[in-house]
């Protein structure tokens, strides 16, 4: 009887399905060079997802779909693909390539759900992005709720009908459970959210505790008033192990956890927050509560005011307490003026000190969290100043940021870049080096220039110019009118329909000097750029903090 023979995998198609493995339920994109790739069925979804090209690629002997796109499009492909309710797991490469190395070392750097969310473009501005876990004993559960894009983290702990309006109430994106409680969850919990099933280990008490206590870095849970809610705490530590295998590690900006008080708010059923049409309305140009509201100056302010909007307050002296902010601001015309246009130049710092945490921030975004800081100064003046005891109170809890906004302004330029390499990211005169690797730079294509000027004037050809591209580097391009003026030294490169392009010896030497210097612009940049980002993360817990007091001030 004949054997076929079976094809064998090429080495990076075997390291492709290692990681593919250990993330089965997910779209793996594949850093290939400067692309992202997908294979197989992967290839097929997103092929169909993104309405990009599908093509095949030989693997060994045996064929298999491709697709794939520019690295640099990523935050304009990743949130189309979960909008499509898939998850994706991104997989870059963790060295550089360098001759004679077979492949390069790659591993996943991050897990995006619909519930792991940091992206602006998948974001609602003015709303949560809640990642829920649940965890049922016969007739109670628990239930904890996390949005990291703003750090907000709350638990809550009763009957199935209870925990199933809260879930109605806060809407989370991706909802987590015990893979065997199947059952329970499709019969009492009706929601529309993306569900995603976890081993039973996860569920345990002695593991959540760790976990709760070594992201807050405390000893007990009793500070939090939780240390008696088993099914809560429970729950919260199975979203903590979830975004801890979603590659999200560095979480500083998760520093509090907050119980939600049966008995402090209003509770109301999904029927009733569906017909009154508090937050969403079934009809399509609809105008809920929230929309005739919110005249909130702040995505922070837009958020909380929701939150206010669903969970009404019981008691009457917290009730005056808030209305007697609101006349006061009311009747300080010129002041509440004042405040407004403040706290219009506050960007979401909940989200810029989230990406900050998770190092996900760009040179841009952190001179946006600048000038959002330096913004809070004299909204806490404002409150100083003003003659009512909450107001004083609030300028009191505010904490300082001068560290940060001095760090930030002192390395990072104004008109700063997004991406590394479409602009000079540090301030001339922080780095020596880095000034000096600037004028080798300058200098080089200032000599470039006079190049092009001297040759000009030698052959007599006044449309010849100096150009670069990635597969030649600097070139002489003729047009085809005067190839015959062009000196035999010169190196013909490549025929072009109207033109030919040239090299020298020259050309090359400078080349030489100037991307080298280009090329370690842009390492020790990143370099400062990342030992900054390192440096701030120590201040995101105070960042977060103001930004809760601004989202309070936004509201009233």
């Amino acid at each position: 009887m004949a054997t076929t023979k079976k094809a064998k995998e090429t080495p990076l198609m075997q390291q492709y399905n290692r990681i593919k493995s250990k993330y089965p339920e997910a779209l793996l994109l594949f850093r290939v060079g400067d692309f992202y790739e997908t294979f197989g069925q992967d290839a097929i979804t997103a092929a169909n997802i993104l309405g990009i090209v599908l093509t095949a690629r030989n693997n060994g002997g045996s064929k298999i779909e491709l697709a794939g796109f520019p690295h640099h499009s990523l935050q304009n492909y990743l949130p189309k693909l979960v909008r499509g309710g898939v998850r994706v797991a991104v997989c870059d490469q963790l060295e550089e390539a360098t001759k004679g190395k077979k492949i390069v070392k790659r591993g996943v750097t991050e897990l995006v759900t619909p519930g792991v969310v940091l992206n602006d473009q998948i974001l609602e501005n003015k709303g949560n992005n809640f990642l829920a876990a649940l965890h049922f004993n016969k007739e109670m559960a628990g239930i904890a709720l996390l949005d990291i894009s703003t750090g907000e983290f709350y638990v809550a702990q009763g009957n199935l009908d209870y925990i199933s309006k809260l879930v109605n109430n806060f809407r989370p994106n991706e909802v987590l459970y015990q893979r065997n409680m199947d059952k329970v969850f499709q019969e009492k919990f009706k929601t529309k959210a993306y569900s995603f099933r976890l081993d039973e280990w996860v569920f345990k008490t002695d593991f959540a505790i760790e976990k709760l206590n070594h992201q807050f870095g405390t000893k007990s849970l009793k500070g939090f008033g939780i240390d008696k809610m088993d099914l809560s705490v429970i729950a919260s530590g199975a979203v903590l192990h979830y975004i801890t295998s979603a590659e999200h590690h560095n979480t500083s900006h998760i520093s509090s956890i907050q119980r939600i008080e049966k008995d402090t708010h209003v509770w109301m059923d999904d029927f009733t927050v569906n017909n009154l049409e508090l937050i969403h309305s079934p009809h399509a140009n609809g105008r809920t509560l929230a929309d005739i509201l919110d005249y909130t100056a702040t995505s922070m302010g837009g958020r909380m005011l929701k939150n206010w909007i669903l969970f009404p307050l019981k008691s009457q002296k917290a009730i005056h307490s808030r209305l007697e902010m609101v006349n006061h601001l009311y009747n300080d015309n010129s002041g509440l003026h004042h405040l407004s246009d403040q706290l219009k130049q506050v960007g979401d710092l909940e989200r810029m000190a989230s990406r900050l945490a998770v190092q996900k921030t760009s040179p841009r975004e952190l001179n946006q969290l600048k000038l959002s800081l330096q913004a809070i100064n004299p909204i806490k003046e404002y409150c100083l100043s003003a003659s009512h005891p909450e107001l004083g109170t609030i300028a009191k809890l505010f904490r300082d940021n001068d560290s940060v906004i001095h760090k930030i302004d002192e390395i990072i330029k104004e008109d700063a870049p997004v991406i590394f390499g479409k602009g000079a990211v540090v301030k001339e005169g922080f780095s020596k080096e880095l000034d000096e690797l600037r004028a080798i730079s300058s200098d080089g294509k200032a000599v470039l220039l006079s190049i092009q000027k001297r040759e000009i004037e030698a052959t007599g050809i006044s449309s010849l110019k100096i150009a670069f591209n990635n597969v030649f580097g600097y070139y002489i391009e003729v047009r085809n009118t005067h190839k015959d003026k062009v000196p035999e030294d010169w190196v013909r490169k490549q025929t072009l329909t109207a033109a030919e392009r040239y090299i020298t010896a020259e050309l090359k030497e400078y080349e030489d000097k100037i991307l080298g210097a280009e090329d370690k612009i842009l390492k020790l940049e990143q370099n400062i750029f990342s030992q900054l980002v390192l440096d701030l993360v120590n201040e995101v817990k105070w960042i977060v903090h103001n930004a809760k007091l601004v989202a309070r001030l936004d509201c009233l």
